[in-house]
């Protein structure tokens, strides 16, 4: 809707005004970020207010309706960074800040994710705890399948158990740092790449060198990650690259599916380049130039013309907090494929071979929280609906402990998916895990759509114990 006094109406840097959604699915209140000239066009880059950075885009005027534009207000400045250095290390990569190209090489990746249209905020990670439920470690539970209707539900739980309380300060040790937005981390500087036999459209902001920023296509080998600015400088570079898979030790194998790890130390160029990538479709993460704390597991597919890299996650060598991943990532042609849930079950699998239980970094991103919270809630469900009455006919007993020791899952994360479900009631003077037939119903299709599963005969690896090592 454009105003006949268009001309006559400022558009600046800050401006707020509704802007017409892609689908045309109404109106929507934006702030314009950034002005530029194409062709002798003025466009302008907007941020869809409490929407996700993903959805932000270049629009002409014709999508505004200036009748209800708001001038920014004065008082209110957004802060720009100085360039500082970029990190590596949970579905995402915290947002690098820099106005030039990256120092000497890309950076290492902390935690996040990518994100679907919700609100910008992120979501606060639910920390349940033992006391919440009036449980001790090993307080047994009753679990009641097939059933729920006839109990007096005189739940002990908090009513909203969706709110988390965020850490009162950021930690600034591993791969979480504190990260505010400037106005040129928020918004997207690459248009293209072409990776492999695809070509993607990036989400986020990543610390590419400045001369790659004004091209349509940005060409990345899929074997070594290296960037190149042309297709021609692609072929030249595939005829020479010595990767066909990633760099460092093949620990599993099975069908077409193989996973590598690679020590940020041993490879820093190839993991400073899975940053930066990683970065593209993460939000929320850092980046720092620094991966030798980080190892990366990355999962691969394989045919005929080598393996073609799926996803990631990273980890990191020594964590205080027990956390088993860092950063997670599926590339956006290998998402809604299973790959997900494959790299959470595989980094469970390594924290089953250390003895451990484990948790991703925190706090999780919106769509992190979603592909975590789906695989905590089958993994235990699963547990339950293995489990069979004893000779006397009398339900089967679990408590806390025995879940999170079958699954690795940390306590606090059990806790909180039984929450989530609604699981947990309280019945004469106990509580019981009550299983309806729609939710047992439920969990058989989750796990009808879930053909591919880790093979943990496949998995061949011997877990280093890092504090006794002087060097990485």
């Amino acid at each position: 809707m454009v105003n006949m006094a268009e001309t006559k109406v400022e558009l600046i840097e800050g401006c707020h005004v509704p802007v017409l959604l892609p689908n045309g699915d109404g109106w929507h209140a934006s702030e314009i970020l950034s002005i530029k000239e194409l062709n002798g066009k003025k466009l302008y880059y907007i941020h869809y207010e409490d929407y996700n950075k993903r959805l932000d885009e270049w629009v002409p005027v014709e999508r505004m309706d200036l009748s209800k534009l708001e001038q920014p207000k004065k008082d209110v400045k957004t802060p720009v960074k100085k360039a500082e250095g970029v990190s590596a290390g949970t579905g995402s990569v915290a947002g690098a800040t820099t106005t030039g190209p990256p120092p000497a090489g890309p950076p290492r990746v902390v935690n996040g994710g990518s994100r679907p249209p919700s609100p910008e905020r992120e979501p606060v990670y639910e920390n349940g705890s033992m006391q919440s439920l009036g449980l001790s470690n090993s307080g047994a539970m009753k679990v009641h399948i097939g059933g729920g209707g006839g109990f007096n539900r005189k739940r002990k739980l908090d009513e909203d158990t969706d709110s988390q309380d965020a850490p009162s300060t950021p930690r600034q040790t591993g791969s979480m740092v504190a990260h505010h937005d400037d106005i040129i981390t928020r918004m997207k500087n690459i248009n293209l790449i072409e990776f492999g036999k695809w070509r993607i459209k990036p989400w986020y902001f990543s610390p590419y060198p400045q001369e790659l920023t004004s091209l349509p296509i940005m060409y990345i080998c899929e074997y070594c990650l290296k960037y190149l600015k042309s297709g021609k400088c692609l072929e030249r570079h595939l005829a020479k690259c010595l990767y066909k898979h990633p760099p460092g030790n093949e620990l599993y194998r099975s069908d077409k599916i193989s996973v590598f790890e690679i020590d940020g130390r041993k490879n820093k160029q190839y993991a400073q380049h899975l940053c930066l990538l990683a970065k593209l479709f993460l939000d929320h993460k850092t980046l720092y130039f620094d991966t030798d704390p980080f190892l990366f597991y990355c999962m691969c597919e394989q045919d005929n013309r080598g393996y073609h890299l799926v996803g990631f996650f990273s980890k990191e060598k020594e964590s205080a907090e027990d956390f088993n991943v860092a950063c997670i990532l599926t590339l956006p042609p290998y998402q809604r494929k299973g790959y997900g849930k494959l790299l959470i079950e595989f980094s469970y699998e390594l924290s089953k071979v250390e003895c451990k239980t484990g948790s991703p970094e925190k706090p999780l991103s919106d769509l992190g929280l979603l592909s975590y919270r789906s695989y905590w809630s089958q993994t235990i469900l699963e547990i339950l609906l293995e489990m069979k009455p004893n000779e006397s006919g009398e339900r089967p007993c679990i408590t806390i402990n025995e879940i999170s020791e079958l699954t690795s899952i940390k306590k606090d994360d059990v806790i909180s998916t039984l929450q989530h479900l609604n699981l947990i009631n309280y019945y004469k003077g106990q509580y019981i895990i009550t299983l309806s037939e729609e939710q047992i119903q439920t969990q058989e299709r989750a796990m009808a759509k879930r053909p591919i599963r880790i093979d943990p005969k496949c998995l061949h690896w011997q877990p280093k114990d890092w504090s006794k090592r002087g060097k990485w």
